[in-house]
């Protein structure tokens, strides 16, 4: 076969595909993409489909926005690498200043960038113990902090992420998180962590409390404020850092422009990825200025981290987020997608509930009989959105959760198309249709 047909057949690209990457990463959809824009792309045979994973989290300001390709080809013809650890450049310093600003809101804050979240994860905990100079790091269960060793260890899901991969990382601890569906209360997760350390670690010799203010990974779970807010009064109480993994549900996806202004507190260190680049890889930490100073010279870092495209694309993310008042539309369009996934769970007994916080929603599918989790259910479900021209992706620690990631840029009639098509996606899976 020629490579101009090969060019244009997902087949042949998928045949590629499988000769040449390994199974450990998994893609979701037979799908090539070869073109996209806002929420919507199109496959090398020319067919579209609405995106509502959007990279799983990363293009809240959609795909390919404007402003964001002509920052970045504006900084290209400027200079596209030098590496901060060698010489400084503007961008950099600019997104740390305006970060310091989003997160600190008065606090003196300060930033460092990396490429990937889990390379966020990996060195808010390195700032929490250079800092305390304790070893102890709390997580949990249903966490999701990325793939390496580190991020592995502190992730609360055995499969696929744990499977095979240890000896994990020492000085990790886990509490439950909470789960109003599962009946997980914080009262219960608080009492754990109390007995966490009577039986496992003395308060004195844990650095630092990570959790995601709402867990992507682990089923779109959203931690009660109530909840956050007690934590916040132990760590100060103790001495424990508080991380705020925002990487999923940072910049504007909760409705917020961080997931833990909703609880009226104010982490010790937050890290940032995905959306942050709008489609560009970067991640940083952010936190009080005293802690980040915390760790000796020289410790902090990476080649490509805070690379100048990627800032130039993180600056016009930010920019555009304020001009199209996208927290705002974040907030509207999360309404009008949580009322009509709730007429749909009425309509559909395989829906058990709908949760979520703005623009970030989800659907626990369960069976009707039993209320247990329906793993297969959720793959018919998103195989039969695919079919019809919707991308969705699964979450949760039993991979029966259906999570919506729209760019927050989706416009009204975009969505109402999404929900019509999630509709007979339900319909099909269950057999209606």
């Amino acid at each position: 076969m020629s490579d101009m047909v090969a060019a244009t057949n997902n087949d042949v690209w998928l045949d590629r595909r499988t000769k040449s990457v390994p199974r450990g990463v998994v893609t979701a959809h037979p799908l090539v993409v070869e073109k996209a824009s806002g929420s919507e792309v199109w496959d090398t045979e020319g067919n579209r489909y609405l995106d509502f994973v959007g990279g799983i989290g990363v293009l809240n300001v959609g795909h390919n926005h404007p402003k964001v390709t002509e920052a970045v080809t504006r900084q290209l013809s400027k200079v596209s690498h030098a590496c901060f650890q060698v010489a400084a450049y503007p961008g950099y310093i600019t997104l740390a200043e305006r970060l310091n600003q989003l997160v600190g809101k008065g606090v003196d804050c300060q930033s460092v960038f990396f490429t990937s979240g889990a390379e966020a994860v990996e060195n808010a905990v390195k700032i929490a113990r250079g800092y305390t100079n304790r070893p102890g790091i709390i997580a949990f269960d249903g966490a999701f902090h990325g793939r390496t060793l580190l991020g592995s260890t502190l992730t609360g899901m055995s499969q696929p992420y744990k499977q095979n991969f240890g000896p994990f990382a020492g000085g990790i601890y886990r509490l439950p998180y909470p789960n109003e569906y599962r009946e997980i209360t914080e009262q219960q997760c608080l009492k754990a962590l109390d007995t966490l350390f009577a039986s496992q670690i003395m308060p004195d010799q844990v650095a630092a409390i990570i959790l995601e203010p709402v867990q992507g990974d682990g089923g779109f779970l959203p931690a009660p404020p109530t909840f956050m807010r007690a934590l916040r009064e132990i760590t100060q109480k103790h001495g424990i850092l508080l991380i705020c993994d925002e990487v999923q549900t940072g910049f504007g996806r909760t409705g917020t422009m961080f997931a833990f202004e909703q609880s009226d507190i104010m982490p010790d260190l937050v890290t940032v990825a995905k959306s942050l680049g709008g489609g560009l890889p970067i991640s940083g930490v952010v936190g009080r200025a005293e802690v980040m100073n915390g760790p000796l010279p020289g410790g902090l870092g990476g080649t490509y981290g805070g690379n100048a495209l990627a800032c130039a694309a993180s600056l016009a993310v930010l920019d555009v987020m304020e001009e199209e008042k996208l927290l705002e539309r974040s907030v509207q369009s999360g309404q009008k997608l949580n009322e009509r996934l709730n007429q749909l769970a009425e309509k559909y007994a395989c829906i058990g509930v709908v949760r979520g916080v703005g623009f970030m929603q989800a659907v626990e599918i369960v069976d009707p009989d039993t209320g247990k989790e329906d793993a297969d259910m959720t793959a018919a479900i998103l195989s039969a959105a695919f079919d019809e021209g919707l991308l969705l992706i699964k979450c949760g620690l039993h991979r029966n959760v259906v999570r919506f990631l729209a760019p927050l840029v989706t416009t009204d009639s975009q969505l109402e198309e999404a929900l019509h098509i999630f509709d007979i996606a339900l319909a099909k899976a269950t057999g209606r249709i």
